[in-house]
């Protein structure tokens, strides 16, 4: 039971932090440098890629609860890297066919993207924190840009 408690806190926690620190790099001129080309490319590394660095970037918090005991390390570590994996194709799929982001009424990160929006709609692969904080901007976001596209599946993307 533990771990199942410790796998969906780590997971919301995941989306909390990916939230704040997506909100950070609009702010911080040194920890955005990096995050401001990815604006300007307005693309996705791929999935893999997105993935490694979210893994990168939060391994040793992802071991954390091992420390605690290993059924609790064992659901905080795959809840974590569940999250990272989930964020990582919702990012790559928001960038290359935002359509099939089924889970949300509007995909907000390519809103964020799309009408370069530098103070709204920080969620990358989910929308809970942007309405908790207030930064939800809806838009009209489904033109006939959108709608022109040709129909892709839910696996056509860019892997790596």
């Amino acid at each position: 039971m533990i771990a199942i408690a410790c796998f969906v806190l780590a997971f919301v926690l995941a989306s909390l932090v990916e939230y704040w620190l997506h909100r950070l790099m609009h702010v911080s001129q040194r920890i955005g440098e990096r995050h401001r080309d990815h604006h300007r490319r307005n693309e996705g590394q791929g999935v893999l890629w997105e993935f490694r660095d979210y893994v990168r970037g939060s391994f040793v918090v992802m071991a954390l609860m091992f420390f605690y005991s290993w059924e609790a390390g064992i659901g905080w570590f795959l809840g974590a890297l569940v999250y990272a994996a989930f964020s990582a194709y919702a990012h790559q799929l928001q960038h290359e066919n935002p359509t099939k982001c089924f889970w949300m009424k509007m995909p907000v990160h390519y809103v964020h993207h799309k009408y370069g929006m530098w103070h709204h709609n920080f969620g990358l692969a989910v929308d809970w924190w942007d309405h908790v904080f207030g930064t939800y901007k809806p838009v009209e976001w489904l033109t006939p840009e959108e709608q022109s596209q040709l129909e892709r599946g839910y696996f056509q993307l860019r892997w790596w």
